[in-house]
């Protein structure tokens, strides 16, 4: 197993839980972080597992991207900062397993922006959302991507002109989190879901989180002929063919893969 620096990995059958690991930079994105993020995330993404978690050590899930990093950068080092938290925004979103954020306190730019881009996400009733660079001097433009594709225009406008804290029942009602929890109930929660999400053929699980990435933003036309021609060709495969033979013939289906 690769020794991190910042981060925690723990394996198990079905499960990779990736845990950020800088509570006295309150899990703030440094290069390095962002990069030992990346790598185990596509481990995982090679893995047999059905399932990652993805966590913070900690009072903070995370501040989002280290200052101290970034403060010392030219216009390139920041410009290949933010290509490699993009790569890792856009890696969480094709890797085959299914990506649930654990939230608890708060996540704030592009901590924010890590909870937006995975799949699912429970909240603690203690955490908090922002993309406080409006109320500072960096605005902030990529924490916004996946947080307005998750709550809309109106809410992204909110949060990302005024820098307010939102805290986890509105984060609830406006679609950033899933689940909201007592704290006490956040680990158990997380994995219920997990493994409500996780049911079924692994291969078609992978197949429909990757093809519903490929067609959420576009135009309905262009959406339905992406679903309409991998829906058809996913008909061929063998856990469909198992699925179907199952419901007709009134059994468990037993998974090929």
């Amino acid at each position: 197993m690769t020794d991190y620096e910042h981060i925690l990995v723990e394996t198990e059958p079905d499960t990779v839980r990736i845990t950020m690991n800088r509570a006295a930079r309150r899990n703030s994105l440094s290069e390095d972080h962002l990069a030992e993020l990346l790598d185990a995330v596509v481990a995982a993404g090679a893995s047999e597992a059905t399932g990652i978690v993805l966590a913070g050590a900690g009072p903070v899930f995370s501040a989002g991207h280290d200052f101290g990093d970034v403060a010392a950068r030219d216009y390139l080092g920041v410009r290949e900062l933010l290509a490699l938290c993009t790569e890792l925004m856009h890696t969480i979103q094709s890797v085959p397993q299914v990506v649930i954020a654990r939230v608890h306190g708060l996540a704030t730019a592009a901590g924010c922006q890590l909870v937006a881009s995975c799949d699912l996400a429970v909240a603690a009733e203690s955490a908090g959302f922002a993309l406080p660079g409006g109320k500072g001097g960096w605005f902030c433009h990529t924490p916004a991507v996946p947080v307005a594709r998750s709550i809309g225009r109106k809410r992204l406008m909110e949060m990302v002109l005024t820098g307010d804290t939102v805290p986890a029942s509105v984060a609830l009602e406006w679609g950033l989190v899933n689940q909201v929890v007592p704290d006490a109930e956040l680990d158990p929660a997380v994995d219920a879901l997990l493994a409500r999400a996780t049911r079924g053929s692994r291969a078609a699980k992978a197949l429909g989180k990757q093809t519903i990435y490929a067609q959420l933003d576009r135009p309905e036309a262009d959406a339905y002929a992406i679903a309409l021609e991998v829906m058809a060709a996913a008909s061929q495969t063998p856990g469909a063919r198992e699925g179907m033979a199952a419901f007709l013939e009134k059994r468990k289906p037993e998974w090929p893969d």
